[in-house]
């Protein structure tokens, strides 16, 4: 993977997190066929999910990392009421949209091929962002699920829909920290939204990123590349 740049400035989303705060790593400007937004989890790093994205770095490929205040995209746990985990939660999301208007505007690679993925606490947010926005950006949610009491697709209903955009949601049958059931819902919702849904749990795996998830993102990664259907 090509060297990270750090980028770093004053940003017009509300805080406490900068939409200007970020490691871009991969393809430059004008080589980049396709890009990852890559969230981090709660008390990891933007450098540490561009280096554990580094088995799927390719040519051509753009990886951007925004950085969330404190190490947390939101105080609270993934279940608590939205109101609690606010304003993070609100300030998380509207990074989310800078970084991915960021990636069409200034990398030159539009939503269509750029893929919103997150670990952890970053798969909750990439998940609640992509449920409430739906569009072109194939979605990978590893060890996350949506936001709230409840993964509740009434929630999200009466909006926007997907056209059968790519939606990978994955998770360790045995990830103390992740709700199956939750995992199990989060999918429900992101079909009944219009995603063509990879839903699967590994039994034996706890909260990581397995090899198939891995072989899973450099095939949709591949894909985008080649201009090849990501489904």
């Amino acid at each position: 993977m090509t060297p990270p740049v750090d980028g770093n400035g004053d940003g017009a989303v509300p805080g406490p997190h900068d939409p200007d705060s970020f490691v871009a790593a991969g393809a430059p400007r004008g080589a980049a066929r396709a890009a990852v937004v890559a969230l981090h989890g709660r008390g990891a790093t933007a450098q540490g999910i561009v280096n554990l994205l580094d088995p799927v770095a390719r040519h051509g490929v753009a990886f951007v990392a925004p950085r969330a205040d404190r190490s947390r995209w939101y105080p609270g746990a993934a279940d608590d009421p939205l109101e609690r985990n606010e304003p993070h939660l609100s300030s998380a999301l509207g990074v989310v949209e800078s970084v991915l208007d960021r990636v069409a505007s200034t990398v030159g690679v539009p939503r269509e091929r750029t893929v919103l993925l997150g670990f952890s606490q970053g798969a909750c947010v990439a998940a609640e962002y992509a449920a409430r926005n739906p569009g072109p950006s194939p979605v990978v949610v590893l060890s996350g699920t949506l936001l709230g009491p409840t993964a509740d697709a009434d929630r999200y209903a009466g909006g926007e829909r997907f056209d059968g955009t790519p939606v990978f949601v994955g998770c360790g049958a045995d990830d103390a920290r992740v709700d199956a059931g939750r995992v199990r819902d989060t999918a429900d919702v992101f079909r009944s939204l219009g995603a063509d849904v990879t839903e699967r749990r590994y039994d034996g795996v706890g909260h990581e990123v397995t090899d198939d998830e891995f072989e899973y993102v450099d095939a949709l990664l591949a894909g985008l590349v080649e201009d090849r259907d990501p489904g």
